[in-house]
Formats: structure tokens, sequence, C-alpha cells
């Protein structure tokens, strides 16, 4: 199968490292990796385009799903995501643990929410989703999640 890997990873400075491993993993599994860095654009507009069609022409999506820059997954991941859903792909997301959303938020607003009318509040003062979901109920439901890294998650392909 041919597979495209979301996420934040693309921005990691140890990118090229991460991607021959990712390839590497996805290759052993009897999988091509369609890694979004392997195009040529460099525009804001063309890298859009380009990983696109990466993901039209992937026969599903790994979708690096753990927090990035706060408690929530990458915004560019999740529209990935998303599209890919659309098409009616195979997405298949990990996370490093099974932490619930509202356990995330919690560490992020340094403890303990407060409650009100019996539902958690973040410190913004915003109901914070509590159906002991690892994610927004947007992506949990749609998602095949598992708890590891991209080798859990070529395994939940099978």
């Amino acid at each position: 199968m041919k597979i495209y890997l979301a996420g934040p990873d693309v921005f990691r400075q140890d990118v090229l490292a991460w991607a021959n491993e990712a390839r590497r993993l996805c290759a052993l599994a009897g999988h091509q990796a369609l890694i979004p860095l392997d195009g040529v654009e460099t525009t804001p507009a063309g890298i859009y385009h380009a990983n696109i069609e990466l993901i039209r022409s992937a026969d599903a999506v790994l979708a690096n799903l753990n927090p990035f820059r706060g408690c929530e997954p990458d915004s560019g991941t999740c529209v990935e995501v998303g599209f890919a859903l659309a098409l009616g792909k195979t997405v298949v997301g990990y996370l490093a643990d099974g932490a619930t959303t509202t356990q995330r938020v919690a560490k992020a607003c340094g403890g303990e929410l407060e409650v009100c009318a019996g539902r958690p509040v973040d410190r913004d003062g915003m109901f914070v989703e509590d159906f002991g979901l690892p994610l927004n109920l947007m992506l949990a439901v749609p998602v095949k999640l598992v708890i590891g890294g991209l080798p859990e998650a070529l395994q939940a392909l099978v």
C-alpha cells in the first residue's frame, strides 16, 4: 500500500533522519511511504496542493496526532486527516499515551480543572469535551487510534 504520513514530524530538526526511518519502517511492512517533504514545492499553495495530491494517491493515511504546540494535534494534520476521511481512506492515528482530553487539558492548565454546570472548564472558561476520549470526538470516532508510534500504526493497518 501507498501510505501518506501525516503529522508535525516535518517540523523536526532531524526531519531527514526521521523520514529515512519512516520509509524503512513502511518498507519493512511492505508499504511505500508518501512523505510531505518529498515534494519540490516551496510556496504555501504549492506545498498544500502537492500534499493533497499525495493524499489522493495514497491507499491509507497514518497520522501523528500527538499534541503539537499545545494540547491538541497539529492543525495541518487535522486537515489532512479530514480530507482523507472525506475520500473514504483508511486513517490510523497514533498517540504516545492514552490520556483523555480532560486529563491532557488539566495538565496543560497546571492541575485540576474548574467545574461549571457540572462540566470541566479550561483556564479560558471554555468547556472541555469530556467523553473519556483521547482526542476530540471528530477525530476519535472516525480514526482508528493506537497508542504508540509509527510501528504500532503500521501494525494496525493489518
